[in-house]
């Protein structure tokens, strides 16, 4: 098994560990000269960089949530001049407004290498031929997932998302041997490729690496039996680089987490009380080389566990298992982050809903659809039905333009949808991911 960085990825834990203090204790020093949103959260703790000493100490500092982005935005957070930033990326906005990163040379160079070592680790080489079928744009996954590729020295084919045919004739042409998509559009160009009788097993496709949207080991294994290729998962998020965080080896036996770059916690979400390891509970990230946009202890709301036993392939990097969920309410549909707060602000503004509803999410043909159930005043229930569509339309526009997700609306009549006492069941999931 190939090993992109054995320097960084095969180290000893003291060394790991001495590495992150030192890297640390850098990057506190230059936030809180930099960053006036730190200065003024350490200065109410009471902290100063220097207090810093052990990597226990790190509890001691608040933690940075995406409340802090949104009222920070847009460059707030940014630790150098923005003549320094060489790209803007954005993730989708909870309340209309996204949450906006900067990298500087050095970042997008530390960037593309984190991406090689899991491309690496995956089985991808300079041999390899890329198909990436994200969307290229303000999201991160397209461009880590290139720019990975390239350190590397493959080939990549920026395809893009959609036009599946057309996806499955490139990789026939141009004899894609690594594919770059969410784990559901793997299954969905599987079942376009049966529609079409085109052979799996004709293609040169050897590994895909898959992420944007959780998904199972069972899903794991379906892909890869009907696509014969050995199906890997990575782990990212904008605020903290985009797609490099952690990533499989050919091991799959949890994600190796670059420790070099990142410190993990495991905390209690209810408590923020860091629990021991081993636990499960909700992942919180600091990042140890981020130039131009640190974060220190981000709560990136996943929900997941860290294994610091040394991996069958040699590295010495903690695993980190597949996430399990959330510790909010945020929903990941067809790579898109959606909150249902997000539809319940679409849905008030709107003449004849009730501020009753209720999301329903499948998977249909190996993709994730959204059912959004209204309740809505008698007038329109009761109404013809060309009024009925007309309304329907116009609700099904407006989330699409806010969300930038599709989604099929049913109204339903006053008083239908079930009431409970306390938090109301918003959204029932019937994926099984």
């Amino acid at each position: 098994m190939k090993i992109w960085e054995p320097l960084y990825e095969c180290m000893p834990r003291e060394e790991i560990e001495q590495l992150q203090l030192e890297r640390l204790q850098a990057t506190l020093n230059r936030v809180y000269r930099s960053v006036t949103c730190y200065r003024k959260k350490f200065d109410e703790a009471g902290i100063v960089p220097e207090d810093i000493r052990s990597l226990d100490d790190l509890s001691r500092l608040p933690f940075t949530t995406k409340e802090d982005l949104r009222l920070n935005y847009p460059y707030g957070m940014f630790a150098v001049p923005l003549r320094e930033v060489i790209r803007i990326h954005s993730s989708s906005g909870t309340t209309g407004k996204p949450t906006v990163v900067g990298y500087t040379k050095n970042d997008i160079k530390t960037w593309s290498n984190l991406v090689a070592r899991f491309m690496t680790a995956a089985g991808v080489t300079h041999d390899d031929v890329v198909q990436i079928a994200f969307g290229y744009g303000m999201f991160t996954g397209a461009f880590g997932l290139h720019y990975g590729a390239e350190t590397i020295g493959a080939s990549v084919i920026p395809m893009s998302a959609g036009n599946t045919e057309k996806q499955i004739m490139i990789m026939q042409d141009y004899r894609t041997t690594a594919l770059v998509c969410t784990p559901s559009y793997a299954l969905t160009m599987a079942s376009r490729m049966e529609q079409m009788g085109v052979d799996p097993k004709s293609l040169s496709l050897k590994v895909g690496l898959f992420g944007s949207e959780p998904w199972s080991e069972a899903m794991r294994k379906e892909i890869e039996s009907r696509l014969y290729i050995s199906a890997t998962d990575n782990y990212g998020l904008s605020e903290i680089i985009g797609p490099g965080v952690a990533g499989d080896c050919e091991c799959k036996s949890g994600m190796h987490l670059f420790e070099d770059a990142f410190i993990p916690e495991i905390i209690d979400p209810e408590t923020g009380e860091v629990l021991p390891r081993g636990s499960v509970g909700e992942l919180v990230l600091t990042t140890l080389t981020k130039e131009a946009f640190p974060m220190i202890r981000y709560r990136t709301r996943d929900i997941t566990s860290l294994d610091y036993d040394k991996c069958d392939c040699g590295r010495t990097l903690v695993r980190m298992r597949k996430t399990m969920g959330r510790s909010d309410d945020m929903l990941i549909i067809r790579g898109v982050n959606v909150f249902p707060s997000q539809i319940e602000e679409i849905l008030f503004a709107i003449e004849g809903c009730e501020p009753h509803y209720q999301l329903v999410l499948d998977r249909e043909e190996d993709m994730d659809v959204l059912e959004v159930r209204i309740e809505v005043t008698e007038n329109i229930f009761f109404d013809e039905m060309k009024k009925q569509k007309s309304f329907v339309e116009l609700v099904e526009r407006k989330i699409h333009s806010v969300l930038g997700v599709g989604v099929t609306v049913r109204l339903v009549e006053p008083s239908s949808l079930p009431r409970h006492e306390g938090k109301a069941k918003r959204v029932i999931d019937n994926r099984k991911i």
